[in-house]
């Protein structure tokens, strides 16, 4: 059965997005993972699926390549918007996740903004196994927790360069005070409104950037006291803008383009 998909990407973290209005939701596990393998698939950090929505321009769900789903994509929630937003020649769209409602908009310089809701940082949000202070976990490095929808622990580091993160991250992903595993983030501060970020991803592995994670990242360092409210994160593959002023929701801000469309052939 052919299925039609566009694949774009956002600084490098790339992802696919089928447009299922009109129709049934075509996707399972199963699907996502064949879509996601790099030999014998298209290839994926993420895949977001377009659904109708009564309330907002469409409701859009969201898989890792490895099958599993996940809850929000910062980076595929804006390409969703972007081609919403091309599709009817406006300049703001309202999309709807399990996260709730998200206004995007795209400035003059083609830069797409989406709010990406309130981090939250109970211990059961995010969840931990047990009651802790989630801004200072007790692991080794003393990292931050948040959620974002989806679990994002924050290590600040001296030297990025010296981690070898491909070891550190599974670890960290799996560990027991993770119940649903979570996000991996590295961050060097170059100065208070400037960080450089590298990233484990549940699910993932490596990506070139992330956009959830760059939020996460933020927020976790500004509850450290270490950002100022408006940070540029530098990730592999370039550069976001995080904006969060203590309370409400996170702002993120990038680019995205478009890579190619085709139709995936599957049984």
């Amino acid at each position: 059965m052919p299925l039609s998909f566009h694949k774009m990407h956002a600084n490098g973290d790339d992802f696919v997005i089928v447009d299922a209005r009109h129709s049934a939701n075509p996707m399972t596990a199963a699907l996502a993972r064949r879509m996601g393998d790099r030999i014998q698939g298209i290839g994926f950090n993420q895949l977001a699926v377009m659904l109708d929505c009564d309330d907002a321009a469409a409701r859009v769900m969201f898989w890792n390549a490895d099958g599993s789903e996940l809850e929000v994509c910062g980076s595929a929630t804006r390409g969703v918007a972007a081609r919403l937003m091309c599709e009817s020649n406006k300049t703001s769209v309202v999309l709807r996740t399990v996260r709730g409602l998200h206004t995007c908009e795209r400035a003059a310089t083609g830069t797409i903004t989406v709010s990406m809701g309130e981090a939250r940082f109970g211990w059961s949000d995010i969840p931990l196994a047990r009651q802790l202070d989630t801004a200072f976990l007790p692991l080794e490095g003393t990292p931050a927790a948040c959620s974002m929808g989806n679990p994002h622990c924050t290590y600040f580091v001296d030297d990025l360069a010296a981690l070898d993160i491909a070891n550190i991250g599974p670890a960290i992903e799996a560990h027991p005070l993770f119940t649903l595993k979570t996000n991996v983030h590295f961050v060097q501060i170059i100065n208070r409104r400037h960080v450089r970020l590298r990233i484990w991803e549940r699910g993932g592995g490596i990506p070139q950037g992330s956009g959830s994670c760059s939020c996460g990242a933020v927020v976790n360092g500004i509850r450290r006291g270490l950002l100022d409210d408006c940070v540029e994160v530098q990730c592999d593959g370039g550069t976001v803008t995080v904006q969060w002023s203590g309370t409400g929701p996170v702002l993120l801000s990038g680019p995205v383009e478009a890579t190619f469309s085709g139709t995936f052939i599957h049984s």
